[in-house]
């Protein structure tokens, strides 16, 4: 019942996934505790009650993600599914990128460049009108 589901497949998805549920469970933890600080259960010291809450919560979290990530048939196929999808993808390269990437922050301060020289216009249009003041 506990044995891992299909163990050698879909590894790397499984331990990043892993590693994201475990970190979203620390931070998780560290919002938690100053919610329980000065506070007693069970007739225990605030900070034992604080670190019990926080062990509980990331123990839960925990099983959960063992269940999901290990145990779960279906969920572990659609990891080993999605790790196979990712073998196939075509990445770019870093020429590809840097020239994207290039072309974007061009057309940006492009677009940037035309709205404000547009915005001028119009402003001095419309106070050469009378339908805007001057604010000088």
């Amino acid at each position: 019942m506990l044995a891992i589901f299909k163990p050698g497949q879909g590894f790397y998805t499984r331990v990043c996934s892993a590693v994201g549920l475990g970190l979203l469970a620390c931070m998780g933890g560290m919002w938690l505790a100053p919610q329980f600080s000065g506070r007693r259960i069970l007739g225990l010291e605030p900070i034992y009650t604080q670190a019990a809450v926080v062990v509980l919560a990331i123990a839960i979290v925990a099983a959960i993600g063992y269940w999901l990530i290990g145990v779960k048939p279906r969920a572990v196929d659609f990891f080993i599914a999605t790790e196979g999808e990712m073998k196939k993808v075509n990445w770019s390269t870093r020429k590809e990128v840097t020239g994207s990437t290039t072309l974007v922050i061009g057309f940006t301060i492009f677009l940037a460049a035309l709205c404000f020289l547009l915005d001028y216009v119009f402003a001095v249009v419309l106070q050469w009108v009378g339908v805007l003041e001057s604010t000088k």
